[in-house]
């Protein structure tokens, strides 16, 4: 096996040993799970009370821009720092400090009743989510490398149902108990996250911790490296689709002629598929030599639900949101599968993670508000679904790319 020259491979730790027995196994699965339920979720609840926050507290339509677009920014900081921060100080240990400022941010969001606590604890917690998308694939490679697909598949697929479950149960809640307990109450998961957390490290130690010799890691820099770009630009351009879509789909049905309770339904169908395709992924990735077939074909369904809006009839407009939302759901979650794939360590991981998930949600950054701006620029969404269907075609190319059987130090797969 072959490394860049004047570097060393780092003699694997016990501390970073594969999980090996069913208490930690179960654990770690658990720990995933719980940590998932907050990094889409409050999220996604937002947009669902947003009219009920901005009446509550007195906000512009600005203002509740500016809480909608903070995610994206935040998530780009998060992963951009988070790999130092996991290196210096412990995965693990990173992890449970972020998990404790969720906690504090979604309170401070319910506490402090303004328009200043909502920014400040709507900024704490998507900061802290930042830093838990990037750590979750390290912290899988290092703990349960056998099981890349498996824990990958269900990181992904719990953020999707419980994001559904957020955007479908929180009105109801806030017109029983009011818009504070809609918000507040997935701090109750985010504590009992903290608490298994803390129990899981005790049981599996702490994994990459900066290493007082050359590694590999120190003489790869992801920024440089084709293979890392290459991976980035294809998550980023899936989530300026995703969060497009996910903003303007039922405004752009209505444009094309569809009821408004049609069009309302075309965005849950969009949202619907993400299990589908997860599930899907996880159980195809065990199988040698798929990666390609499944990148590929991920790519070419968002190529033809883009195509399907502009150039087909509403009649199918259920199959072009299904297969926009098969297609970035397996994107999502082939690219968080690929930081562990393509790297030798758990602190390459960490490193290629943080890399890819800041190119990709500054990326997304653009896309609401590029489709928006156009939109009211022209008074169409045309443009903005052209433009689109561009890119989901450079995403095509890039699948073929990401897929070849190459690790990020430009060693060949077995």
């Amino acid at each position: 096996m072959s490394y860049p020259r004047g570097t060393t491979r780092t003699p694997a730790r016990p501390d970073s040993a594969p999980t090996s027995n069913k208490l930690t196994f179960w654990l770690l699965l658990v720990a995933l799970i719980l940590l998932a339920t907050n990094m889409r979720a409050p999220i996604v609840a937002l947009g669902s009370i947003a009219p009920v926050i901005s009446e509550a507290l007195s906000l512009s339509a600005m203002q509740i821009g500016w809480l909608g677009a903070l995610p994206m920014l935040s998530f780009a900081i998060g992963s951009f720092i988070s790999p130092a921060l996991g290196r210096r100080y412990g995965l693990e240990n990173t992890l449970i400090v972020m998990i404790a400022l969720m906690t504090v941010g979604l309170l401070l969001r319910v506490l402090w009743v303004s328009w200043i606590g909502f920014f400040v604890g709507t900024a704490v917690l998507t900061l802290a989510i930042g830093f838990a998308n990037t750590l979750a694939a390290p912290i899988i490679k290092a703990h349960a490398s056998k099981h890349i697909a498996l824990f990958t598949g269900v990181l992904s697929l719990t953020m999707t149902i419980t994001a559904g479950v957020a955007a479908g149960s929180v009105l109801p809640i806030s017109n029983t108990l009011g818009w504070q307990w809609a918000l507040g109450i997935w701090a109750a998961l985010s504590v009992a996250a903290f608490v298994v957390w803390l129990w899981l490290k005790r049981q599996l130690g702490t994994a990459a911790k900066r290493p007082t010799h050359t590694t590999s890691t120190a003489s790869l820099s992801m920024w440089r490296l084709p293979i890392a770009w290459q991976i980035a630009i294809f998550m980023g351009i899936q989530s300026l689709l995703f969060y497009t879509v996910a903003s303007f789909l039922p405004s752009i049905w209505l444009s094309k002629g569809l009821s408004a309770i049609s069009a309302g339904q075309m965005g849950s169908v969009f949202q619907f598929m993400g299990p589908i395709a997860i599930i899907s992924i996880t159980w195809l990735m065990n199988r040698r030599g798929m990666l390609r077939f499944l990148a590929v074909t991920a790519a070419l369904c968002n190529v033809a639900g883009v195509a399907g809006i502009l150039l087909f009839s509403t009649q199918l407009a259920w199959l072009w949101s299904a297969l926009m939302g098969l297609g970035c759901a397996a994107i999502f979650t082939l690219s968080i599968m690929l930081f562990s794939l393509r790297t030798h360590t758990p602190e390459q991981s960490s490193t290629l993670s943080g890399m890819a998930q800041s190119v990709g949600y500054l990326i997304a950054f653009f896309g609401p508000l590029g489709s928006g701006w156009l939109h009211e620029l022209t008074g169409s969404w045309q443009l903005a679904l052209w433009l689109m269907l561009a890119f989901m075609v450079v995403n095509v190319v890039l699948a073929w790319q990401i897929s070849r059987p190459l690790m990020v130090d430009g060693e060949r797969m077995p």
